[in-house]
């Protein structure tokens, strides 16, 4: 497979769909859009993009709830050789304010909800903001800012694509870490376009008859995929939900007669909160054909509970910002709970000592990617970039175990590992042993040194409503489980654990409070 010299993905996509203008392409909290109002609109958004002075390769900081005009902002940018940069609606200002600096934004497209943090973002520190598009507002607009809807209605829609190259930034999300300022993770126009190829068609299996609907958010790279690369990439339809995924909002869209998704987009950790609430639908109330679930590793018992109760499997990856999507899966025909599968074809996967050399099956090693998906670099940030991308292969930060049939099980992060009396032992092993018990719904945990200097594991357990279970309960439900190193040395029971806003355990949260 390879891409044309010219390749623009919002053209793609509009091409590709222009035999379906009628058909729906998302449905949000207001009502539908179709494929051919989402390239009539992204086309008149770039057009209002150029009026503005908006020059191609700039970049446009995209703060917006999931709605019809994330998307439609999204491509209209593409569309216009303009470079979205995605950013997380959670956030305080001052991490705006560095996004926007750091970005040089010269223009910004926001829900209204969101202009008093934007504002604030602006007050903060130096910006090159010189236009603001504001969707969905709520009352007059600040002077110099425009309504979005007035701008597109103002607009001569762009007749041709920017004449954009695979290889040409297309847009920038921002990867967080354990320390220091997030990174300005910068992607091509082709890295979406080889995501689709790879892993929404051939391995999902997307069709134009699915509607997806994706809990995570379309500034995620994993949201992205599921709810944009891959449903329009084979004219499926996507349900858009603004709020935050609790379960009840999202068994509304499963049960709603309007929706209906066909696949849904998950995390475990909302698997987990599904599962264990008492609102969960039954089986004939949802249209279900599969779910997909990443961020983190899903633990085997949570994905047999899930499959057990609705009848399909969950199919768990791994992905990452640095990859984009999702570059070990397992099938919808090849399943092993437990595991995250086998690389995904068209991705290569290395799994190395801290010598650099690859290790042996059964053996935890780094893992390396190589792939066409990989982001060009990290803006502005040598050092990292160095770090994190090596000639043709990406340091993902994640450790692994290989089995003798090819099948990857995650070990935890390069940085959460724990060596206890010198043998690896991984905080995922132990945390999926503590969430077979009957009792806990969620568990987290780290290392903590103790009087001299050796180190220890901690677990932070979140209990089920109504129930019950004590230290010594739980540590002797471990030990008959694993090996007896393993089991936790201290358990301690906590209302929530530290979460980023994709269900992400912070582990590094939990290790700040035990340093405090």
């Amino acid at each position: 497979m390879s891409l044309p010299a010219r390749f623009n993905f919002a053209d793609h996509l509009f091409t590709l769909n222009r035999g379906r203008a009628d058909r729906i392409a998302y449905v949000d909290d207001r009502g539908p859009l179709s494929y051919g109002q989402l390239e009539e609109r992204a086309r008149r958004l770039a057009g209002a993009l150029h009026a503005a002075g908006v020059r191609r390769e700039e970049r446009v900081l995209l703060l917006m709830h999931d709605s019809h005009d994330w998307p439609v902002s999204f491509l209209g940018c593409l569309y216009a050789g303009v470079v979205p940069v995605a950013v997380n609606t959670l956030l305080m200002s001052e991490d705006y304010a560095y996004m926007l600096e750091h970005a040089r934004a010269q223009a910004a497209l926001v829900s209204g909800a969101l202009l008093p943090v934007l504002q604030s973002a602006m007050d903060r520190a130096p910006h090159e903001l010189a236009t603001v598009l504001v969707s969905q507002t709520a009352g007059d607009l600040p002077a110099g800012m425009v309504e979005f809807e007035s701008a597109l209605a103002a607009a001569t829609p762009r007749a041709a694509p920017a004449p954009t190259t695979p290889d040409d930034p297309g847009f920038w999300l921002y990867s967080s870490g354990s320390t220091g300022k997030p990174k300005g993770t910068v992607h091509t126009h082709g890295n979406l376009w080889w995501t689709a190829e790879l892993y929404g068609k051939a391995v999902l299996q997307l069709t134009e008859d699915d509607v997806c609907f994706s809990a995570a958010k379309l500034y995620f790279a994993y949201g992205l995929g599921n709810a944009l690369t891959f449903p329009l990439s084979v004219g499926a339809s996507v349900v858009l939900m603004a709020e935050r995924p609790t379960p009840d909002a999202v068994f509304r869209r499963w049960t709603a007669p309007e929706h209906r998704p066909t696949v849904f987009f998950g995390a475990p950790t909302g698997y987990a909160g599904m599962l264990a609430s008492p609102q969960l639908p039954a089986r004939g109330q949802v249209a279900l054909r599969m779910a997909s679930s990443a961020g983190e590793a899903l633990p085997a018992e949570i994905a047999q509970r899930f499959k057990a109760h609705f009848g399909c499997d969950i199919i768990d990856g791994i992905g990452s910002t640095e990859m984009l999507h999702v570059f070990i899966s397992n099938r919808p025909d090849d399943v092993r709970y437990g595991s995250t599968g086998k690389p995904v074809d068209g991705y290569e996967v290395e799994l190395r000592g801290e010598d650099g050399r690859p290790v042996a099956d059964g053996e935890v090693g780094d893992l390396y990617i190589r792939g066409p998906s990989s982001a060009l670099m990290y803006w502005g940030n040598r050092e990292k970039t160095r770090d994190t991308f090596l000639g043709g292969w990406t340091k993902s930060g994640d450790k692994y175990i290989r089995d003798a049939q090819g099948y990857y099980t995650y070990a935890g992060r390069s940085d959460d590992m724990l060596k206890v009396s010198g043998i690896y032992v991984s905080p995922f092993e132990v945390e999926s042993t503590l969430q077979q018990h009957p009792a806990v719904l969620e568990a987290a945990v780290i290392g903590i040194p103790d009087a001299e200097g050796l180190t220890k594991t901690k677990a932070f357990v979140v209990l089920k409503s109504g129930q019950q279970a004590d230290e010594a309960t739980l540590k002797a439900f471990v030990k008959e489980r694993l090996a007896p190193y393993k089991y936790p040395r201290l358990i301690e029971f906590i209302d929530e654990l530290p979460k980023t806003a994709t269900g992400k355990i912070q582990r590094f949260r939990l290790r700040e409070k035990e340093s405090a």
